[in-house]
C-alpha cells in the first residue's frame, strides 16, 4: 500500500527564501471529496498526476499517485474538476538532511504560505530550521479543500487571516 508522512507548519517569515534549491509551478483540482478520501488531479511543468488519498490517520494516509498524458490533464482541470483550481509555486528547501517545501500559493489565495516536510516514518526526528512556526497537521483549516471553500465565499483575495477563522 503506498502512503505518505507529512506535518505541516506555517511560516513565520521569509528566511527560508536564500535557501531554495529549486521551485516549481503546480495547478491542482478536486475531483472528488469527502470522508474516505479525495482524488486530485496535479499538473506540474512537463508532468501531470491523478492522486487518490485516504483519510489522515495520525499523520499516516494511503496515498496512490499515476502518471497522466498532459492533454488529459488540462481537460480534466478545465471541464471536470469541481471548485477552483488551486495554484501555486512549491518551493524546495533542503534543510539538515531534509526537503522541506513551502507553498506559496497564487492569484486568489496569494497571501496564503504555509511549509510542509515529508518523512518515512511518524516518529522520524528532523531539525527544525527558524522560519517555520506553529505545526497545523491536522487542522483542517489547512486543507486544500477549506481553500477551495474560502475561494468560493470570499470575494477577492484570501488572506491567513480568512483561513484562521475558517468554520467548518
Amino acid at each position: 500500500m503506498g502512503f505518505e508522512i507529512e506535518r505541516k507548519f506555517l511560516v513565520r517569515n521569509d528566511e527560508w527564501r536564500h535557501a531554495v534549491q529549486h521551485r516549481v509551478v503546480l495547478r491542482d483540482g478536486l475531483l472528488s471529496h469527502g470522508e474516505r478520501g479525495k482524488v486530485r488531479i496535479r499538473r506540474q511543468d512537463d508532468k501531470a498526476v491523478l492522486a487518490l488519498k485516504g483519510p489522515r490517520l495520525g499523520l499516516r494516509r494511503a496515498e496512490y499517485e499515476y502518471s497522466i498524458p498532459l492533454d488529459d490533464a488540462d481537460e480534466i482541470l478545465a471541464g471536470l474538476c469541481s471548485g477552483a483550481i488551486v495554484e501555486k509555486i512549491r518551493h524546495y528547501v533542503p534543510h539538515d538532511g531534509h526537503v522541506w517545501e513551502v507553498d506559496e500559493f497564487v492569484g486568489t489565495l496569494s497571501n496564503v504560505v504555509w511549509a510542509e516536510i515529508e518523512l518515512e516514518s511518524e516518529d522520524q526526528p528532523f531539525e527544525r530550521p527558524a522560519w517555520p512556526g506553529e505545526e497545523v497537521t491536522g487542522d483542517p483549516r489547512f486543507r486544500h479543500s477549506t481553500l477551495l471553500r474560502l475561494v468560493e465565499r470570499i470575494d477577492g483575495p484570501v488572506a491567513m487571516e480568512d483561513v484562521f477563522a475558517a468554520t467548518l
